[in-house]
């Protein structure tokens, strides 16, 4: 047998060779150019991340520096407060002991010196006259010694018959002499400074007061200012309607501008009071009778009348809840 092939076999064709790229195609990207453009779009991102971290860099130093302001200017607000309330409690304490300083704890005695005239007089004079002219000064002393006649002549009249169409300020009731005897014991006796037993109600403690309010207009003229304490609304609307009624006042006569003013707490009157005097006018204050304590600072003015409760005055605040 030969290796010939056969006349029926086809003839063995040649190895065909590789393909080759078409001229003009790009050429696909190496190793090389792939790493650098991975290397490429890292370092624009870090870019992009260190322009972010800027950004958030500059915003915490701004909230920063506006917490600091912030605190800064509240902290100097603060200071200013505080240096001021220091100033005012300062200033207060102050007045307070020139008040404290003004205040007669002890009552000085009144010292009489004898008059020429009693040494000039006769042996047989009766020396029990001139001891006792010495001995008691007399019931008009103190701040209305000098208008005693007129304050009994004044609280004479008050006694008539009442004229109901008299000019505002005055008084258009009629004083009984319970009441006419009281004033005159708290214009003469107690030198305006004291307490009165209450008449039983609110109503004729009302009519005391404004007879005391005539008197005082027709002695200081509009120097003084009347200030009322009664601790609850009801009895300052009483105190109102009576004084309205007893002197024929209108509604626009009761304010902080007016002739007279309605108080609730003692310290809103007590500071009113101060202010008046700063201003050189009189405070004139009345306590309703059913004020169970007085404060002391009251006490330091030149006029108050203070009502003294009977039995069934002193009601429990509950009542009027």
């Amino acid at each position: 047998m030969t290796d010939r092939p056969t006349p029926d076999q086809p003839p063995l064709e040649a190895p065909q060779a590789e393909a080759q790229p078409a001229a003009g195609a790009p050429a696909p990207p190496g190793p090389v150019a792939w790493q650098d453009q991975a290397l490429h779009e890292l370092v624009q991102r870090r870019t992009e991340l260190e322009q972010e971290i800027g950004e958030l860099e500059q915003r915490r130093q701004a909230i920063r520096r506006e917490i600091e302001s912030s605190f800064a200017g509240q902290a100097d607000g603060v200071a200013r407060r505080i240096k001021g309330f220091q100033d005012y409690l300062v200033g207060a304490l102050q007045d307070l002991a020139m008040a404290a300083e003004q205040v007669e704890l002890v009552p000085q005695p009144l010292l009489v010196q004898p008059s020429p005239l009693d040494a000039a007089a006769t042996p047989d004079t009766p020396r029990s006259t001139t001891s006792t002219a010495t001995s008691s000064p007399g019931a008009s002393t103190g701040l209305f010694s000098a208008d005693g006649e007129l304050i009994r002549a004044r609280l004479l009249s008050l006694q008539g018959q009442p004229d109901f169409y008299a000019d505002p300020w005055q008084l258009r009731r009629s004083l009984e002499l319970s009441g006419s005897s009281s004033l005159e014991n708290w214009f003469l006796d107690q030198g305006g400074r004291g307490a009165q037993p209450s008449s039983g109600s609110r109503n004729r403690n009302g009519l005391i007061t404004a007879a005391a309010i005539a008197i005082l207009g027709e002695l200081y003229g509009d120097r003084f200012q009347t200030l009322v304490l009664a601790s609850q609304p009801e009895r300052l609307g009483e105190w109102r309607r009576s004084l309205q009624d007893c002197l024929g006042l209108a509604r626009d006569d009761f304010g902080p501008t007016s002739g007279i003013v309605l108080f609730e707490r003692p310290d809103a009157l007590i500071e009113r009071a101060d202010r008046l005097e700063e201003r050189g006018e009189l405070p004139f204050i009345v306590i309703d009778a059913a004020e169970q304590v007085v404060d002391i600072p009251i006490l330091q003015f030149p006029l108050w009348l203070a009502f003294a409760p009977g039995p069934g005055e002193l009601v429990p605040d509950e009542e009027f809840a």
